[in-house]
């Protein structure tokens, strides 16, 4: 099995949508940093599981200096950007996303037969 990690740093900001009082549902920003893993059984005709390159594209063009609100289909906590990192990058079993120092989210997807 073959792994890469790229970690990507963004800055962006957004809003939560809650059920409850809370300052998080005031526009504010972060500066994230989105730590992503994928895996590979198999090396591509390039010999990558997937090129750098292109899990930057994939993050970094769509959600640096965005208002993420504006630029994601769901409520942006960290969980589900997590979650869409999964599924925005090939070959993404599992993703970081860091708003704050003390504050980390991880999504570990659960499907292990869709590995190439």
């Amino acid at each position: 099995m073959y792994y890469i990690k790229k970690t990507i740093e963004i800055s962006a900001c957004h809003r939560l949508c809650l059920s409850y009082e809370s300052k998080c549902t005031n526009m504010h920003g972060h500066n994230w940093i989105i730590t992503v893993y994928c895996r590979a059984r198999k090396l591509n005709a390039d010999g990558m599981v997937v090129d750098f390159t292109e899990v930057k594209r994939r993050i970094q063009n769509v959600l640096d200096h965005a208002n993420l609100n504006d630029v994601l289909p769901f409520n942006p906590t960290a969980e589900n950007i997590a979650r869409w990192v999964t599924e925005t990058v090939p070959c993404c079993y599992k993703a970081m996303v860091q708003e704050t120092e003390g504050n980390v989210a991880m999504y570990v997807a659960d499907d292990t037969e869709d590995i190439l």
